[in-house]
């Protein structure tokens, strides 16, 4: 029965690789870039309070402060034009469409009507949903499924008519749809986001359009997409919607006019536009550390100013590791630059902690640095620390001078560095040194910066050393720690994954077979294989610290990568398969491209026998998914999710387990992916996804970088052609 079973297995293996075989990279081209915009009383509005939008012909009407006005390329002037008002009159055999006069009764006032001409085909009201019939009238609707259930339309809070001819209402039990004789009903279950519905509109694009009292609501393709928060719209409360002829939506709120439409870009372009944006507004200092900016006005890019991360040498290195993977796909001279810059930058956060006394042992990397000739960050620091220590977390450094001050005045720089910080050096360096550094002279510089930096933690004990003679906080990767000391359990997993890569990395660049022979230790004497097999305890999707998994996947990508030891690749790639299915329903391209950048065509086997562990068929469309539907707006806006009705709350063991955000409203869609990049607000990947409510008002613009590395990894490892 077992070599039956194995036969079964090679042969289902061999099939997924032939499969595998045939696959080819995608090629985008142009897609339809959604973007938005809004207009206020500062492009013309009588008042930002709008209370209907239609179009008169292919004129753009709108009604704001009871005035009627009208589009006139980017500005609105003031127009004579009123909109219909109707209601339905009760006349023997049904109902009349007439105008509504002031004073009469015994009439139905219409809300909505579609088409919007003299013969609508559906009539929406308080008191149900009504149908034209040959005749020319009104007869009430009664909405069945087909299997003899009926739906609620008491109370029909739109209506309208797609450009395939079938009939639309919405209510508060959910939206219907009649294509032919037969209803179809969408609710939560059927993914739509939200049903407090104001209004509702139809394009010639196919789209349908819905307005609720906390966001539009786009019907598409079968897809469902919702339009909250200041990332979309001027305000919440849909009043009106209309839209045009290329499937953009108007909508009337209280705060003004929304626009939100399309534009034909390639990812190369929406790569040069992250780009330029980092170059103006986001590197900080002459080195360019690139993390995010402040924003002292909500939503103003140009009242921009820089702040410093106490991860800017992380956020640094997976930008700078980003042009490299850009410069090795296309050569091209402005990647090299910038990569090139990025290396001075990480180089200079270990150069600067040996300008100043006390200094640390040599190889120290310093978290960032701030001009010299600032505030002194030292300032109330003691304070804070201990308050940490008491409050939050016992293991906290208390000392003095966090921020040590360079002997010439020039700069402070900030010690404790994380482990967080490694991660992106380590991430960073094997890719400037394989992919950018060209010369001998270029590859030199390289190598002593990871032959420094990783003396340095053999030297002391795998630890990093701070100028106090401790280790820092994180940064603490060796075995009587990690396999003896109770306050390191959580971190066993993860720290020997690290250290692992690490060494690797320093093997690859120096060609030092010292380090090799330090991972053989580790790994043959001190178990780090085995608890790299598990680099945490995982409870679920949505379970632990999404910073553990950002950090994972780049040493996993390293150790995958730099390793020379075959068994040990073998054992690492299962546990990076195990790894990478928890992060699957993320759609999460950098994710998905470091595992299938190996685990394409992986087989792992054990007594059990050989087994595809290939990346889930889903992975590549997902990536690409996301990557266009990552918003041009990178400015942190508040998005409000828990109140929809299509989401599915985490369960108990993924929110109450050890190490899981506190958040109470946490949850995924129906189907069980977290919600798309453009319905939320994050500035890296190592935010929580599976948070249902984010943002920072406005006051933040976060870095391009997380389009831009997996971007250019996916063109350099031929997932993705342009």
């Amino acid at each position: 029965m077992y070599k039956c079973f194995a036969g079964v297995m090679v042969f289902a293996l061999l099939a997924a690789q032939a499969a595998l075989a045939q696959d080819t990279p995608v090629r985008v081209g142009l897609f339809p870039q959604e973007t938005a915009r809004s207009y206020t009383t500062q492009d013309g509005l009588p008042s930002n309070d709008v209370t209907e939008i239609w179009f008169d012909d292919d004129t753009l009407m709108a009604v704001a402060g009871g005035k009627t006005v009208r589009l006139e390329e980017s500005h609105w002037v003031e127009a004579q034009a009123e909109r219909g008002r109707y209601v339905l009159e009760p006349t023997q055999g049904g109902n009349r469409l007439v105008p509504r006069q002031p004073g009469e009764s015994e009439r139905i006032e219409v809300r909505m009507w579609a088409p919007e001409n003299a013969e609508p085909e559906v009539v929406g009201t308080n008191v149900g949903l009504f149908l034209r019939d040959e005749d020319g009238l009104y007869k009430k609707e009664t909405v069945s499924d087909g299997q003899g259930r009926q739906w609620a339309t008491s109370d029909v809070r739109g209506v309208a008519v797609d450009n395939k001819h079938r009939e639309w209402f919405a209510t508060l039990a959910g939206v219907g749809c009649r294509d032919g004789k037969e209803w179809k009903f969408y609710g939560g279950a059927e993914g739509l986001p939200y049903n407090d519905f104001t209004c509702m509109a139809a394009g010639e694009d196919g789209s349908v359009w819905f307005g609720t009292k906390k966001g539009a609501i786009r019907f598409r393709n079968g897809e469902w997409n919702y339009r909250q928060g200041r990332s979309w719209l001027p305000n919440d409360q849909v009043n009106d919607l209309a839209v045009d002829k290329k499937g953009g939506a108007w909508v009337a709120t209280p705060g003004g006019i929304g626009w939100i439409g399309f534009k034909p870009m390639t990812l190369a372009e929406k790569a040069a536009f992250f780009e330029d944006e980092l170059d103006r507004l986001i590197k900080r200092t002459e080195y360019g550390y690139t993390a995010e900016a402040l924003l002292q006005v909500p939503g103003d890019k140009s009242t921009a100013f820089y702040n410093d991360s106490d991860n800017d040498g992380l956020w640094t290195g997976m930008y700078g590791a980003g042009e490299c993977f850009a410069y090795g796909a296309t050569k091209s001279p402005a990647a090299k630059q910038r990569a090139t810059r990025a290396f001075e930058a990480m180089r200079f956060l270990q150069k600067v902690t040996q300008m100043s006394e006390p200094k640390p042992p040599k190889g120290y990397v310093a978290r960032t640095i701030l001009p010299g000739d600032g505030p002194d960050p030292n300032e109330g620091r003691v304070e804070m620390d201990k308050r940490v220590r008491n409050e939050d977390d016992p293991l906290w450094k208390v000392y003095e001078n966090r921020w040590p001050k360079t002997s010439d005045g020039k700069w402070y720089w900030k010690s404790d560095t994380s482990s967080d910080e490694l991660d992106g050096h380590y991430f960073f360096y094997p890719a400037y040194y394989d992919l950018v550094a060209d010369t001998a002279e270029e590859k030199e510089r390289v190598r002593e910066v990871v032959r420094d930096l990783t003396d340095h933690l053999i030297d002391n004990g795998l630890t990093l050393t701070d100028h106090d003679g401790k280790p820092t906080r994180w940064a603490i990767y060796g075995p009587d720690s990690l396999n003896n000391d109770p306050n390191w359990w959580p971190e066993r997993g993860i720290k020997s994954l690290s250290i692992l890569s690490y060494l690797a990395v320093a093997a690859h660049v120096t060609g030092d077979l010292k380090y090799t022979s330090i991972i053989r230790e580790l790994v043959e004497r001190h178990g780090y294989r085995t608890n790299a097999m598990f680099y945490k305890v995982h409870f679920g999707p949505g379970s632990g610290n999404q910073s553990d998994d950002e950090m994972a996947f780049m040493c996993f990508y390293n150790l995958m990568k730099y390793s020379q030891d075959d068994g040990l690749k073998h054992q690492i790639l299962y546990s990076f398969y195990s790894a990478w299915t928890i992060e699957e329903p993320e759609m999460n391209p950098f994710f998905n491209f470091c595992y299938a950048a190996f685990g394409r065509g992986g087989t792992y086997s054990n007594a059990y026998g050989l087994r595809d562990i290939s990346p889930w068929p889903d992975w590549l469309d997902d990536s690409i998914f996301t990557l266009k539907d990552i918003s041009l707006d990178r400015i942190t806006w508040a998005h409000h999710n828990s109140h929809r009705i299509d989401i599915v709350p985490l369960s108990k063991q993924q929110t109450d387990a050890p190490g899981a955000p506190q958040e109470s409203k946490r949850g995924h869609r129906i189907g069980g992916k977290v919600l798309p990049a453009s319905e939320r607000s994050f500035c890296h990947w190592n935010t929580d996804p599976w948070l249902l409510d984010t943002g920072y008002g406005g006051k933040m613009l976060g870095s391009g970088t997380i389009f831009l590395l997996p971007y250019y990894m996916g063109l350099y490892h031929g997932f993705i052609v342009e």
